[in-house]
């Protein structure tokens, strides 16, 4: 069942198209990933999905309500975390979820133990006196994780969750995020330009100049670029072309003065390469697809680093409270 179904949504401003008539649904219990560069439409998207901002044409309804004409119901239905931290940093971990929880006219006694159970998952329940000034950069994102959910959001929103991380706190993030999946019986909904974190989604819709170029799994997508990836370096690189071309009907390309080549089934065609070549090896190596090969495939380019857009950030939490 689409707890998010949106229908050719678009959004321009002046002559700029930002968004060009995405279609897509996500399903309910899912972790749906957002991929693609900076300007790519990804956060307007999202910002259309979440009320913040109006769409130019379509349609979408989230949790079954229409993003234009039920918005209050549409923020009851959802939780958002930005990529910059708005927790008061005057105020202890357990009083930003309080006063978060207020704002939502969650009743006392229910936002009590939603904030206790919801620190004690997040693991800072220990530490919900602390003042917000002493958290590390993970410990906020956490807090701002429990903090989107006090109110029973059907759906959560996270743009960029681990952006500015360091690896393992990264990892650490992610295993908070997947037992909220399992814990709160929640849908997921993120951005992201993190290859390796785009793996842990259920489906993946790769967006490039506004418009949706892929939609599938993260195995399916990598199933696209067309097999794995074998690099050799030898003395005769014309030879190696020439067996590669004509006795396994391949299609090598030289690169930087390595042969480079897609094959199926990497790890069987290996070892018969390298029994049966006649020439000499000086080195060789092999690897499966990622995702970063599969947005150079789609889009003819490797992904770009997100820049955080403080100005942009700022309109976003201005438009949240004053719409």
């Amino acid at each position: 069942m689409s707890i998010i179904s949106v229908q050719d949504l678009t959004k321009s401003y002046g002559k700029i198209e930002a968004v060009k008539g995405v279609s897509f649904d996500v399903e309910a219990g899912e972790i749906f990933g957002f991929l693609g560069p900076n300007g790519a439409g990804k956060t307007t998207t999202i910002n259309m999905l979440c009320t913040l901002v109006k769409p130019g044409g379509g349609g979408a309804t989230v949790n079954g309500h229409d993003i234009v004409r039920k918005k209050n119901d549409v923020r009851r239905s959802i939780g958002l975390v930005f990529q910059d931290t708005t927790l008061d940093d005057y105020l202890t971990a357990e009083q930003n979820i309080m006063f978060h929880a207020m704002a939502y006219g969650v009743p006392r006694d229910v936002r009590k133990e939603r904030t206790k159970a919801l620190l004690t998952l997040m693991g800072l329940w220990d530490r919900r006196k602390g003042h917000i000034r002493t958290y590390s950069g993970g410990m906020k994102r956490r807090l701002e994780i429990a903090r989107g959910l006090i109110h029973l959001p059907r759906v959560l929103f996270l743009d960029e969750p681990t952006l500015g991380l360091d690896p393992q706190t990264r990892n650490r993030i992610w295993e908070y995020i997947r037992d909220l999946r399992r814990e709160e019986d929640l849908t997921i909904f993120l951005t992201t330009h993190y290859m390796d974190e785009a793996e842990n989604c259920d489906r993946i819709a790769v967006i490039d100049h506004g418009e949706i170029v892929a939609l599938d799994t993260p195995d399916n997508l990598k199933s696209q670029v067309g097999g794995d990836l074998l690099t050799l370096r030898t003395d005769d690189i014309s030879h190696a072309e020439s067996e590669l071309r004509d006795r396994h009907s391949l299609e090598p390309e030289v690169r930087d003065g390595a042969i480079t080549v897609r094959v199926p089934n990497g790890e069987s065609f290996l070892p018969r390469f390298v029994q049966s070549y006649q020439g000499g090896i000086q080195s060789i190596g092999l690897r499966r697809p990622t995702l970063d090969d599969v947005f150079l495939h789609l889009t003819g380019r490797e992904i770009r680093d997100e820049e955080v857009n403080d100005q942009g950030q700022m309109m976003q939490m201005m438009r949240m409270r004053y719409r």
